[in-house]
């Protein structure tokens, strides 16, 4: 069975790299516009090569700058997105940002930082997002919902994890973000759901996977025995955009490699 997102508008955040990258080559392959969000000047080259990506092979969209953590520049940049195509079919909450430190010796700065981007940044382009669905309403001929958010989570909603307690807490509260949005607006069909991947490979986690013997540490975590790969993610974002999983709201999806069965129990504990 085809899935198609065909002339439905994409805005996947953070997606000049990483996992939203791959998400944004997967909706283009299924037939979505996709906007290419990247946060500053510094990124642009990135954003646009993930763009010719998703162009020499068919697909179509636009790069748009915005450091989701600001809400002047989020409000833009939906504005600028809705003149240019009319109107929002589906978000990708996807840009996200790691500053790692030992709880003791934390600073403020990089508390605030992770969460502004990584749940506040959600929370801002959710917010607008739905506006404009709420706006449109439903357009038959492109999907049987009203709208489609998906929020990019992690494993570590629910697996703590030792001096990242900026990066877990944002995860976490994502959940309850985005269970609460589908509580709320279920009734104007709107689906909100959350991706919450495993170790995937890239750069954001590169030092636990750039050598054989990092590779094969981590591994010991997963049971199917591979790291996960950026089109793993988009192709489930492809799925969870579709009317294929039209009756799928409020879930959180693990795609891990069965990361959270906790292998490191495997022999009994």
């Amino acid at each position: 069975m085809e899935v198609s997102l065909k002339n439905q508008v994409a805005v996947i955040t953070g997606s000049s790299s990483g996992i939203g990258a791959g998400i944004a080559q997967s909706m283009a392959a299924a037939g979505a516009i996709v906007v290419i969000n990247f946060p500053n000047d510094g990124s642009k080259e990135k954003a646009e090569a993930v763009l010719k990506v998703i162009t020499d092979a068919g697909g179509s969209g636009i790069i748009a700058r915005a450091d989701v953590s600001k809400e002047d520049e989020v409000v833009e940049l939906f504005q600028q997105v809705i003149a240019q195509f009319g109107t929002v079919d589906i978000l990708v909450n996807n840009a996200g940002i790691q500053k790692d430190a030992k709880f003791t010796e934390m600073t403020l700065d990089q508390w605030n930082a992770v969460i502004g981007v990584n749940l506040t940044g959600q929370f801002l382009c959710a917010r607008e997002a739905i506006k404009e669905f709420l706006r449109r309403g439903i357009v038959p001929e492109k999907s049987v919902a009203c709208g489609k958010i998906i929020h990019i989570s992690s494993v570590h909603e629910i697996i703590p994890w030792s001096t990242h307690a900026n990066y877990a807490a944002s995860k976490g509260a994502i959940r309850m973000l985005m269970q609460t949005l589908a509580q709320e607006f279920g009734g104007d069909k709107i689906r909100v759901n959350s991706i919450c991947p495993g170790a995937i490979q890239t750069s954001i986690n590169k030092n636990a996977w750039q050598t054989p013997q990092e590779l094969n540490s981590l591994l010991t975590l997963i049971p199917y025995n591979r790291i996960g790969q950026p089109q793993d993610i988009g192709d489930l974002a492809v799925f969870l955009a579709s009317d294929l999983s039209d009756y799928i709201t409020g879930a959180s999806i693990f795609i891990d490699g069965g990361m959270t069965t906790f292998e490191s129990f495997s022999t009994g504990g």
